[in-house]
């Protein structure tokens, strides 16, 4: 009923609505470049445009703080999305030209943008509702993604067989434009109540490091949560495991997704509106923990009910990893919460690059020993963090970080 809710209220609709089509236009742009690296050049282009679009994340995190301050409003990224329906557009002519070093480039650019406007839109969305809806707005925009995760892919599928691929980078340019023009419209009436329009105050132009000393727990959250990403990507050694130990194929594969799925939307439905612990930095550390034991989970199943016991367990839990540590990087005001927002992509993209290129081949070899090392690697690390977040924030008010102000109340 928390969704309902905030789905009554004209500004929170038209957000949740043009990023949901926006993130299921990224779907299909997914599925498309990946599917065109692989027609035109193989499996090598396949990661170098996975690589080209994580690098702009992992630089702008590193080096970009002006730039980012810049785009630090609704008018703001509705320019950068409007950058995107050009750009995205643009990708399969560009390749169909200049090859693969023309897709490269482009594929960056998109990057670019990503990286600048992720950031930036998860550090207003809180301002857009009462302090106490924050956990709930975000697992409304979690539940966008989750769904968009499962519609999307096959969606892209079955459009693949009835129009030419270059239609699904059209299809995904034309999200792109149905969400600047809500931003830009969204931005016009939010502009003279948003502190973004303003120039920070000293504090807010603090760095991610000075911020990391201040606030030692929430460093440790964004720590293991690259950890977390990095052991993470053993899963793609799940075709393995199933062929080596069930006998098993794409359909018991295809299976074991959707179970996650389901499990992850079922969990989302209870991360937006359970009452979370007081300490979050702990608790978000703790939620790891658990995924970390269940990954290990999947190299000692026995059979297949297990192993989608284990699948629908997992999927459950995530969510509440993503919308937990978003509650509580809300909690601080507008300038240090974009800039730990954009520090924590930074971190899951170099993690999630890095671990791409090593961990699934290695997994692949032995998927149970990768299985239980990386869930049980994540379980230590993770079970650290939990106890030194707990230990630095001993001394804190227990509460839930909120917000400090609201763009619109209605």
């Amino acid at each position: 009923m928390g969704y309902v809710r905030l789905l009554r209220r004209r500004r929170v609709l038209a957000l949740w609505g043009a990023q949901g089509l926006s993130v299921f236009g990224d779907r299909l742009y997914a599925m498309a470049i990946m599917w065109l690296a692989w027609e035109k050049s193989g499996a090598a282009a396949m990661g170098l445009v996975a690589v080209a679009e994580s690098v702009p994340y992992i630089v702008m995190g590193t080096v970009g703080r002006r730039l980012m301050d810049r785009f630090a409003s609704l008018r703001a990224l509705a320019a950068v999305d409007a950058s995107r329906i050009v750009l995205v557009a643009l990708l399969p002519v560009a390749w169909g030209t200049f090859g693969t070093p023309g897709m490269l480039v482009l594929a960056v650019a998109v990057g670019a943008a990503g990286a600048v406007f992720d950031p930036n839109l998860g550090a207003l969305v809180p301002d857009l509702v009462r302090p106490g809806e924050v956990q709930a707005v975000y697992g409304l925009m979690d539940l966008t993604g989750r769904v968009a995760r499962i519609a999307g892919p096959g969606t892209a599928g079955v459009l693949l067989a009835v129009m030419p691929q270059s239609a699904l980078f059209w299809l995904d340019a034309a999200t792109f434009a149905v969400s600047a023009a809500v931003l830009a419209r969204l931005g016009r009436g939010a502009h003279k109540n948003a502190p973004t329009g303003k120039r920070p105050a000293a504090p807010e132009t603090l760095g991610a490091r000075v911020l990391l000393r201040s606030h030692p727990a929430t460093g440790a959250a964004i720590g293991v949560h690259g950890v977390g990403i990095f052991a993470q990507a053993v899963s793609f050694a799940l075709p393995a495991l199933l062929a080596a130990r069930f006998h098993a194929g794409a359909g018991t594969y295809g299976l074991i997704l959707a179970t996650t799925g389901a499990g992850a939307l079922a969990g989302n439905l209870l991360a937006g509106h359970v009452r979370l612990p007081s300490r979050l930095p702990a608790a978000y550390c703790a939620v790891w923990a658990a995924s970390g034991l269940l990954l290990a989970l999947n190299g000692l199943a026995g059979s297949l009910p297990v192993l989608l016991a284990v699948a629908a367990a997992s999927g459950f839990i995530a969510p509440f990893c993503g919308v937990t540590l978003q509650t509580h990087l809300a909690g601080f005001p507008a300038g240090p919460r974009r800039r730990l927002m954009s520090l924590d992509l930074t971190v899951i993209r170099t993690a999630g690059t890095a671990s791409m290129l090593v961990v699934p081949v290695v997994a692949a070899g032995s998927p149970t020993a990768g299985f239980l090392a990386g869930g049980l690697g994540t379980v230590a690390v993770a079970g650290v963090g939990t106890a030194a977040a707990w230990w630095w924030t001993r001394d804190e008010g227990l509460r839930v970080p909120q917000p400090e102000h609201a763009l619109s109340r209605d």
